[in-house]
């Protein structure tokens, strides 16, 4: 079949509050098993975008990017994708965060605004290194900027010290209304907490053995919590560190499978979205 054809016949995710994706677009061994042969390499976020819901960048994590690169990953896509960005290291790893509203000013208004409706949110992603300081996270979460430009920006929190698992960590982030990322993670600490007015988890549990990376009863299962989510419910069987929510309104979900059985994670990411759209 013509590479084109396949562009055309591509099974779009439904329309959904709910966006499943992967880490990223370029990763050799996907060539194999997710890009169709022949695809050239500058064509595989677009195949990428037309069966997924959201892609999450991790190069901006290492350095930010011109704008006209945001504006040409914006054009290759199509209408209701959306990308998750990685903000850059320098920012999130220095000593102070509450000394970084140059860095945080200088990425958002470096040209993020050239994605436009396919800017999805901004990962803040704090280093195992680092514990809660109520005083500093405050400051930093004051800094950062809530438009763009006109356009609401929507920011996400992930912790990866244990002192973040406690109830006066969730006491101080959610009159910010920044989520914090459930990160379904072996090595790293796991809250489910709402603290935010969307969800975002960050599945890292694939294995090879699966063809789909989770199993089916696993795949249901994030099916269940990502709709459970999206309709404003805590889902109260997932590690928590306060007390669970009452039923809120409803919400965007990202959910995103990241390395672990990488090479599995385009298919996870298709199995999980067609059980969503299934759900719905």
């Amino acid at each position: 079949m013509p590479i084109d054809d396949l562009f055309a016949t591509a099974d779009r995710p439904a329309a959904s509050r709910i966006h499943v994706g992967i880490g990223g677009w370029n990763y050799a061994p996907w060539r194999k098993n997710f890009y169709p042969d022949g695809l050239p390499q500058r064509r595989e976020l677009e195949y990428a975008s037309q069966h997924l819901g959201a892609i999450e960048i991790n190069g901006t994590y290492y350095g930010a990017q011109k704008a006209e690169t945001y504006a040409r990953w914006a054009a290759e896509t199509p209408p209701g994708f959306v990308f998750s960005l990685k903000a850059p290291r320098y920012v999130t790893e220095g000593k102070r965060l509450s000394t970084t509203g140059k860095g945080i000013n200088g990425f958002v208004h470096g040209g993020l605004a050239e994605m436009g409706d396919r800017l999805g949110p901004i990962l803040w992603q704090l280093p195992p290194s680092r514990p809660f300081d109520a005083d500093d996270l405050a400051a930093f979460l004051d800094l950062l900027p809530r438009e763009l430009n006109g356009q609401p920006l929507r920011h996400v929190l992930e912790v990866r010290h244990p002192s973040f698992l406690s109830d006066s960590y969730v006491n101080l982030v959610r009159p910010h209304a920044v989520p914090t990322v459930f990160t379904d993670s072996p090595d790293y600490p796991s809250l489910a907490d709402f603290t935010g007015d969307f969800s975002y988890a960050r599945l890292m549990r694939s294995e090879d053995s699966v063809a789909t990376g989770y199993t089916a009863s696993a795949l249901d299962q994030w099916a269940d919590r990502a709709q459970r989510w999206s309709a404003g419910e805590d889902v109260a069987e997932l590690p928590h560190v306060a007390a669970p929510h009452t039923p809120d309104v409803a919400r965007d979900v990202f959910v995103f499978f990241i390395s672990a059985a990488k090479h599995r994670n385009p298919a996870a990411a298709m199995a999980l979205q067609q059980k969503v759209d299934a759900k719905a």
